[in-house]
């Protein structure tokens, strides 16, 4: 392939040109599994190459960790090398949390579909979503200041807060008559409405508590594309099992 600016050759389709300093992927497309990556790059809304990364993972605790972050840093160079747009990732979730630790990008979750590279094409079809740069407590407003789960509650405020795709966080009033939970303080996404919008749902033993998150989607499958980043955020933070 080459630059689609100053036509030099590049090494691999997709590839950052060196000479005239130009970026000529779109996206890169991963689905990462734990032993196998496979890295897809976008050009023109088409497919321009694929290249496959693999790894053995290891058993033991420190050879597995720094194992781990090597396979993490041979995907994390297919990326660097190409300094795409846009990056979406699907798949195993420690390789892909090892993966994003080394890259500057924000990443687009895809869910699990058959075929992640044509749904990446179809959602690229349509107007990028709106980012929010205010700081995640200039996101929290309303008129209820009280939030279940304390301390743990808070973190996962500020964690659906810091998404760039949410405009707001309503905290609702708390529900003390709900079952019992021991498994200590939980938050979840529910479904996205018609506008696109989500509700957080945080459970602190019988304690729940209902809060509406504004989000920059305009409609339900984008507001399910937030909904999965946020979820996915959560079970990082280890907030949901």
């Amino acid at each position: 392939m080459e630059c689609r600016r100053c036509g030099s050759a590049l090494d691999r389709p997709g590839d950052y040109c060196l000479v005239c300093r130009s970026e000529n992927a779109d996206a890169v497309v991963l689905e990462l599994d734990r032993d196998r990556a496979r890295v897809t790059t976008l050009v023109d809304e088409e497919v321009a190459g694929v290249r496959e990364v693999t790894t053995t993972p290891e058993d033991g605790e420190e050879t597995g960790v720094i194992e781990l972050r090597n396979f993490a840093g041979l995907v994390a160079d297919e990326v660097r090398r190409k300094r795409p747009e846009e990056v979406y990732a699907t798949g195993d979730r420690e390789v892909l949390r090892a993966v994003r630790g080394q890259l500057h990008h924000d990443f687009y979750r895809v869910g699990d579909d058959e075929d992640p590279v044509e749904s990446v094409l179809s959602r690229r079809g349509d107007a990028p979503l709106e980012v929010v740069e205010a700081a995640p407590r200039e996101k929290i407003g309303g008129s209820h200041s009280t939030l279940v789960g304390g301390r743990a509650g808070q973190r996962a405020i500020q964690t659906v807060a810091g998404h760039p795709h949410v405009k707001k966080i309503i905290p609702g009033p708390i529900d003390a008559g709900g079952s019992g939970s021991r498994s200590g303080v939980r938050a979840k996404a529910t479904r996205a409405g018609e506008n696109g919008n989500v509700r957080l749902l945080i459970r602190d033993g019988s304690s729940v508590q209902e809060n509406r998150v504004v989000t920059t989607a305009r409609e339900r499958d984008l507001g399910e594309v937030v909904r999965e980043d946020l979820n996915e955020a959560l079970r990082e933070a280890d907030l949901q099992e």
